[in-house]
């Protein structure tokens, strides 16, 4: 991702990109966990959504990103 990072000018900006590629991310990494995996395989109800709290403006915000199933 540094040439999407280095391509943003102001530093405040770059540090809200790269937390929110942080969470994108760990989304990713909870998915993959076994617990995760074994929920989906038993054919649970399980969505694992990607928000980001600003500090700055206090509200939570829905990066777009909600995996509800092994194959996504």
């Amino acid at each position: 991702h540094s040439a999407e990072i280095d391509a943003i000018v102001e530093q405040e900006a770059k540090i809200n990109r790269l937390c929110e590629l942080n969470v994108i991310e760990q989304v990713n990494n909870v998915c993959s966990t076994t617990i995760v995996r074994n929920a989906w395989k038993a054919g649970k109800t399980l969505s694992v959504h990607g928000w980001i709290y600003s500090i700055s403006d206090g509200i939570l915000h829905d990066l777009g990103i909600c995996v509800t199933e092994e194959d996504q």
